[in-house]
């Protein structure tokens, strides 16, 4: 165990060696945290004798709870059990599995996806008459989704309802639950909330998991919503042997309800807890971390770290500014084919990080027209596509016929003459006798006002399902898939077709045949519904595999864990990067500085921003401002190269009007430390509009406020 221990910085071993009681490591960027965690798990086996049934690691997506996974194994001898090492939703999904019963749902339930979701919420939305226009149902989703997240169930949520918009969806969200339930579904959110609920209604079962679960290691804390802070807090009230590793400086998920706030106030809900700061950046180079924290250091809402390495010095953060978007992408690829000429760089050493998706659309424009590959992470996804939708719906109706979602997907897909007008009285049916759809389905016959052929129709798709459901209990998952795609015509109906992009939907079902195989090969039981969890609980990160002959194109939150050796950030102006919403308030505005800290430390050895002088939005074409994180940066750390025909030398006044600019921060004699939101006028004219905390914007003529600048 001392070679093992020998591996480790001093920090990384302090860490390592807390085994007792609360611990919180503050893990820096590029600082390790990884080894550290895989690191002290081992060390909890093998030196303390820890049962591995008693350790939990749970981190946010399955990539990095793989990659955990392997690293411990590695550590430990061979023949030594693994730890629970999972995501948190699978975690809970397992949890589930086995006590669901207890709360009126079977262990077969259906996990439902976004798309799944906002499915069902358009469908109660058109029987309950309410108006897609005014209120979309991705917003009624979002707010659903944030009740759950905070556990706030449909009926509080109802009692609570300040506004009209409220009530609406407080109105889906009680027939969206009754759904659910009468579906045998649960969604994203409800994996965390329902497991909250079966740990506070059944003691004994918390008292378990508590006993089972005597070491818990998180990753990625600054990452954790209202609820999941709950259910860790649970589990871990019984001894307080809580790890958690994270950033607060990369907390960049509130606005999916991520609380940056647990990791602040851990100390607080853990006065025993012990400290431990990872500060040395084994990833980037001086330069780089030069630049990121000075960035940072301007947020309020913050622990502080003073990250270093032993990568001396490095190159200056190259600023390139641009006549428009089309300029910005020519000098992004210029920048690339210079950098693969003079340092022997290859396509993979390379990302584009930017704010928004809609942003790729030029990059991919200009990557082929110069025949240059790329890759695009957070795009539509493999699993979202129609075909492979449609076969999973199928899969998903084997393993529960209660799920009226995927079985209204898939009923007349492919065509088999089941329209609209005979599923809207098969549901109506289904609704008066008060039975699942499945079971309307199966007594066709006592529908009123089916023609023959529509009964024949819908009786031939009942056999169907309870051929493949019998099969299913015989055959190997694979082969069911096959059967599967085969049976309900999907092949033939591709095959018939003969176009590429038929033949392009085929290699897609091909390619999810070899998923199928692949998790057979992984999992020595493996079962449908296990299959199904898995692929509902993937992140767009997960699919994901970096590549030497392809450039990168992704969201920075889609980058965040990930490090290239090279790193541009382009669309860096106000309203874009950071965005328009943000600008609003402190928490926002600090979230979006954070982002860009976060693509900064991405980097190893080279970044390069990029800023446009005029965007193109919506139908008409805007003057931008370059962002207020650009001036920020200390001038000495950058290299601009700003176009003649761009803002020339003016770039600088752009942030610096009167010596302060958008995202100063400055003290007010009255109202203390704020942040300016927004500069109108220059010189003894300059008007400032204030964000300070705990009180409203104010607007301030700097010529005769009491100011002091403590940052610009």
């Amino acid at each position: 165990m001392k070679n093992l221990l020998d591996d480790l910085n001093p920090a990384q071993r302090e860490a390592v060696e807390h085994t007792e009681g609360p611990l919180l490591i503050l893990a820096g960027a590029g600082s390790g945290k990884t080894r550290v965690l895989t690191y002290r798990v081992a060390y909890l086996i093998a030196h303390k004798g820890v049962s591995p049934m008693n350790i939990l690691a749970v981190t946010f997506t399955n990539k990095a709870a793989k990659e955990m996974g392997e690293r411990i194994n590695q550590l430990l001898p061979q023949r030594t059990a693994s730890p629970w090492v999972a995501t948190i939703h699978s975690t809970c999904a397992k949890i589930l599995r086995r006590h669901i019963d207890l709360m009126g749902f079977t262990p077969r339930f259906t996990i439902y996806d976004e798309d799944d979701q906002l499915s069902l919420i358009k469908r109660l939305m058109e029987e309950l008459e309410l108006p897609k226009l005014r209120f979309p149902p991705a917003l009624v989703r979002a707010k659903i989704e944030w009740a759950k997240n905070n556990l706030i169930g449909d009926e509080e949520y109802g009692r609570d309802s300040r506004d009209y918009l409220e009530r609406v969806v407080a109105e889906v969200y009680e027939h969206y639950q009754q759904r659910l339930r009468s579906y045998d579904a649960l969604d994203f959110s409800d994996l965390i909330m329902k497991t909250v609920e079966l740990f506070s209604a059944f003691p004994h079962i918390l008292g378990h998991y508590q006993q089972r679960f005597r070491y818990i290691l998180v990753d990625e804390y600054q990452d954790t919503n209202y609820a999941q802070y709950r259910w860790l807090n649970l589990l871990a009230s019984a001894h307080h042997n809580l790890c958690v590793v994270g950033d607060d400086d990369q907390s960049i998920y509130g606005w999916r309800g991520a609380d940056v706030r647990n990791i602040l106030d851990f100390e607080k809900d853990y006065p025993k807890a012990k400290v431990v700061k990872l500060e040395r950046n084994y990833r980037s180079t001086q330069m780089i971390l030069q630049a990121a924290g000075s960035v940072v250091k301007n947020n309020f809402g913050r622990k502080g770290k003073q990250l270093w390495t032993e990568r001396e010095g490095g190159e200056k953060i190259i600023l390139i500014g641009c006549g428009d978007e089309r300029e910005e992408a020519a000098s992004i690829l210029q920048v690339i084919e210079d950098l693969m000429r003079r340092e022997r760089r290859r396509y993979g050493d390379f990302a584009i990080l930017y704010r928004t998706n809609a942003q790729s659309r030029i990059l991919e424009e200009e990557f082929k027209r110069e025949a240059i590959p790329y890759t695009i992470v957070g795009g539509l996804r493999f699993y979202e596509r129609r075909e492979v939708k449609d076969i999973l719906a199928y899969l998903r109706v084997i393993a529960n016929p209660l799920d009226e979602t995927s079985l209204l997907r898939v009923i007349n897909v492919p065509p088999r003459g089941i329209g609209e007008g005979t599923r809207a009285k098969i549901v109506r049916y289904a609704q008066e006798q008060s039975i699942p759809l499945f079971e309307a389905m199966q007594r066709v016959a006592e529908v009123e006002g089916l023609q023959t052929s529509y009964r024949r129709a819908v009786e031939g798709f009942v056999r169907l399902i309870t051929q493949l459901q019998v099969e299913s209990r015989n055959i190997s998952l694979p082969k069911l898939v096959e059967m599967t795609i085969a049976r309900t015509g999907y092949r033939s109906l591709l095959e018939a077709q003969g176009t590429l992009e038929a033949q392009g939907r085929m290699e897609n079902l091909g390619e999810l045949l070899n998923s199928v195989r692949d998790f057979a090969e992984r999992n020595p039981q493996p079962s449908l519904q296990a299959y199904l969890e898995e692929v509902s609980l993937l992140t767009e990160i997960d699919g994901w595999e970096g590549t030497s002959q392809a450039v990168t194109l992704m969201t920075l939150h889609n980058a965040k864990g990930l490090e290239f050796p090279v790193v541009f950030i382009c669309g860096l102006e106000e309203g874009l990067f950071p965005v328009t919403h943000s600008l609003d308030s402190l928490e926002k505005l600090e979230e979006e500085r954070r982002l860009f800290y976060v693509g900064l430390t991405r980097a190893k050895d080279r970044v390069i921003l990029t800023y446009a002088k005029r965007r193109r939005k919506f139908e008409g074409n805007y003057r931008s401002i370059p962002s207020c994180f650009l001036g920020e940066i200390p001038p000495e750390l950058l290299e601009k190269r700003v176009p003649d025909s761009g803002w020339g030398g003016g770039w600088k006044s752009e942030f610096t009007p009167f010596g302060l600019k958008k995202g100063s921060v400055i003290r007010h004699s009255s109202w203390g430390e704020g942040v300016v939101m927004k500069s109108e006028g220059s010189g003894e004219n300059l008007k400032l509009t204030v964000m300070f905390p705990g009180h409203s914007l104010k607007k301030i003529l700097a010529k005769y406020a009491d100011l002091e600048i403590i940052s610009y």
